[in-house]
């Protein structure tokens, strides 16, 4: 009776298996149907399929003090002009109170580009034979408000400046056979004309240079009322652009990029190939460590990596090279929860609790800390969006995609895909086959060191790697790239061999001084010169190599401005972060561990800014996203171990610390146990790096040369470092009372147990 029963309940366990199983194969299925749709729908930016970047400064040619609705009205009309260049998603951003930066992914000649936007924007009145009228200096500059006409109906009201001239204007068309005034924006002679407006039907549309036409039936001298059947929404943008085709603005080019299309697509082929094997490489680690628990983790990390990608289409984000870093960053990044959790869970299995039982408690024990460590890189991701500027917002909005995703997948899905398995009792009797967990005597080797007894030779060791390296900052300095230094970048290619110490004595010859050159490959040479250069000076010099070199040139400008500019936000981006994180570690825990945590992230930040000074690696504008995800990162794996370290203060001190050899044993207890949970989780953050090392584009190496070098100083920081200096200044503090938090509290268990058999 009792094999049979004993069948039945095999039977059923099987069942229940075998249908959890049909339901992630599903999932997946799903997943892979949709994936396709979105990534094919996925805007990318400039470094991924070519295209010409420019950033303007505005300046007010009579003088005025420009405010927001100049600056509006500017950005609208650089978009109208766009149209001309046949760019169907382009992106304009405006930046700051003076600032707008245009990317036009898929330009080709940026010459073009230049010339279409940075010319004075001009509004002209004409008749219907496009004779000229009048210029917008009748106007008064900005004097285009929203009005009504006689039956309330919205209209345009224009402040007439010069009324003398209007009214003998107005009076000479009211007199003549097709009263008309046609007002155009952008007029281009032998291009525009009425006759093409379809008798002024297009007028206001996208499609026409032509904002209005309008009957005049006598002459007047007061403001004018443009009126038609419009709506709220076009009088409002008919206003601005009239706005700022009266505006004396002023286009001041202060930085440009042009990247080829052919570059693009080899970095977007290298990067996709580089992040699946990436991925790739994860999945094998997790499955290898954690077994079928592992397995539901890499199902999780494409649900992850679908999602992230959904929600970054949702909110129409331009997918960039260093954004696609953070998603495969953001991968490897993600796997913690799980690898937090199933740590916990085995932390219970081997203290003699049930698989559900340990399921329960572990994941209750690690949701705080996966929460923290998350919302810590979080705080991070806000800095990088808030003071960043063009490729480093790109990888800021990917990084917070990605830190709210993985607490709704990797936390959320993950449990509730477990916990299924769990439900079935299939596994209670096959630990190994559920977690990879065997019952052993034999310990790891790292839970044999004493962490506190060698910090001295570690505080020797810091100090002598921080006095060689800030030795070469004095006399080497960094190798500060154009976004830092200012100057222009010049790339040459052509079908025949190029010399580049031929080119570098011609620009000598041209009055430019050549600072660096390099060759990337066979006839192709980067040169970067000190010299800001100006619009005509580039249109010579590309014409110059293509008459004396039969050479295609991208060129490149980053003027004293932008690198200041750069140089203050990295400072205050790193200073905010920091003070952020401070804040929120010392509400979180205590302030001792804030100072810890901190004094550990200076410590993983420096390291690299002194590595890249021994080594002489570039430092450009992406290198502080590296360094603040750095900050993100070592901050994220040390709260998992002083989260550890206060959980043992309560369980076997009952909040009270009596001696330093308390002290001295939670800390080495604490991270004997998390350590090898860091090392998971650093060897899989590690693999996406590395692969973007070994398969991606040369053009984030030094990217992620520097996250490579952040993620190892981060792992010993936390180890070696924080922990210390956190005993360091609590050893004396003996008889302390631990403050509890409300997640402290205990829960019973057996009816969370219950809740799960239900």
């Amino acid at each position: 009776m009792m094999a049979i029963e004993r069948f039945i309940t095999v039977k059923k366990m099987k069942k229940k298996f075998i249908k959890n199983i049909f339901i992630v194969a599903v999932l997946l299925v799903v997943i892979g149907a949709c994936f396709p749709t979105v990534f094919k729908n996925l805007k990318f930016g400039l470094d991924l399929q070519g295209g010409f970047e420019v950033l303007y400064q505005l300046e007010s040619i009579d003088g005025s003090k420009l405010d927001s609705s100049s600056v509006t009205s500017t950005y609208k009309t650089v978009l109208k002009r766009i149209d001309i260049l046949g760019v169907t998603e382009p992106v304009i951003i405006v930046e700051g109170d003076d600032r707008i930066r245009v990317q036009l992914a898929g330009v080709t000649n940026s010459d073009e580009a230049r010339k279409v936007l940075s010319q004075a924007a001009t509004l002209t009145f004409r008749d219907v034979n496009d004779n000229l009228l009048m210029s917008s200096s009748v106007l008064r500059s900005g004097g285009a408000k929203v009005g009504a006409d006689d039956k309330g109906g919205y209209a345009v009201s224009l402040s007439v400046a010069d009324k003398d001239t209007f009214y003998e204007v107005t009076k000479k068309i009211s007199e003549s056979n097709d009263n008309r005034i046609v007002i155009w924006l952008d007029y281009e002679e032998g291009v525009d004309s009425f006759k093409n407006t379809n008798d002024g039907a297009l007028c206001g549309t996208d499609s026409s240079n032509c904002l209005s036409s309008a009957y005049v039936s006598q002459g007047f001298a007061s403001d004018v009322i443009i009126q038609g059947s419009f709506t709220k929404d076009e009088v409002e943008e008919l206003v601005e652009l009239i706005n700022s085709g009266s505006l004396s603005v002023k286009l001041n080019e202060i930085s440009s990029k042009t990247v080829s299309p052919s570059f693009g697509e080899g970095t977007l082929e290298k990067t996709f190939v580089a992040g699946i094997v990436g991925i790739t490489a994860i999945i094998i680690l997790l499955i290898a460590i954690y077994g079928f628990s592992g397995f539901i983790a890499s199902v999780c990390i494409v649900i992850y990596t679908f999602l992230t990608l959904l929600t970054f289409w949702l909110f129409g984000g331009v997918l960039t090279l260093p954004g696609i870093a953070a998603l495969v960053i953001g991968i490897g990044m993600a796997v913690d929860a799980p690898v937090i959790t199933f740590s916990r869970i085995k932390e219970e299995l081997k203290n003699g609790s049930k698989l559900q039982v340990a399921y329960v408690n572990g994941n209750k024990n690690s949701f705080m800390s996966i929460f923290d460590s998350n919302l810590t890189t979080l705080i991070v991701g806000i800095v990088l969006f808030l003071f960043g500027e063009s490729s480093i917002k790109g990888f800021a909005t990917m990084l917070i995609i990605s830190l709210i995703v993985t607490m709704l997948v990797m936390v959320v899905i993950t449990r509730w895909l477990l916990g299924m398995f769990v439900k079935t009792r299939y596994f209670d009797s096959k630990l190994k086959l559920f977690i990879n967990y065997k019952k052993t005597k034999k310990e790891p080797w790292y839970t044999k060191l004493d962490y506190i007894k060698v910090r001295g030779k570690v505080y020797i060791l810091t100090i002598l790697l921080i006095i060689v390296g800030t030795i070469s900052l004095f006399t080497n300095g960094l190798n500060l790239g154009i976004d830092f230094k200012g100057g222009t970048s010049i790339s040459l290619s052509s079908d025949d061999k190029i010399v580049m110490n031929d080119i570098k004595e011609d620009l000598t010859k041209q009055g430019y001084t050549v600072y660096e050159m390099e060759e990337p490959k066979e006839n192709t040479v980067i040169l970067k010169v000190t010299e800001t250069l100006k619009n005509e000076e580039i249109v010579n010099l590309k014409n110059h190599f293509e008459k004396e070199y039969k050479a295609s040139s991208d060129i490149g400008v980053v003027s004293n401005v932008v690198s200041k500019e750069l140089v203050k936000n990295a400072f205050i981006s790193v200073i905010i972060a920091l003070i952020a994180i401070c804040i929120y570690v010392s509400i979180r825990f205590e302030f001792r561990y804030a100072i810890s945590g901190i004094i550990a992230l200076v410590h993983d930040a420096l390291m690299v800014v002194l590595f890249f000074s021994v080594f002489k690696l570039e430092v450009t504008s992406i290198f502080i996203a590296s360094i603040l995800s750095i900050i993100g990162y070592s901050i994220n794996d040390t709260i998992v171990t002083f989260d550890k370290i206060r959980e043992l203060i309560k369980e076997e001190h009952k909040n009270k610390i009596k001696s330093k050899e308390d002290y001295k044993d939670v800390v080495n207890k604490g991270l004997k146990i998390v350590l090898g949970r860091s090392i998971v989780t650093t060897f899989t953050t590690l693999c996406p790096i590395v692969s973007l090392m070994v398969l991606g584009t040369n053009e984030i190496m030094n990217f992620n040369i520097s996250l490579l070098v952040g993620m190892i100083f981060g792992v010993y920081s936390s180890v070696f470092v924080a922990c210390q200096i956190w005993y360091d200044l609590s050893k004396n503090n003996t008889g302390d009372v631990i403050k509890r938090k409300w997640y402290d509290e205990d829960e019973d268990e057996e009816l969370k147990i219950k809740g799960i058999n239900s």
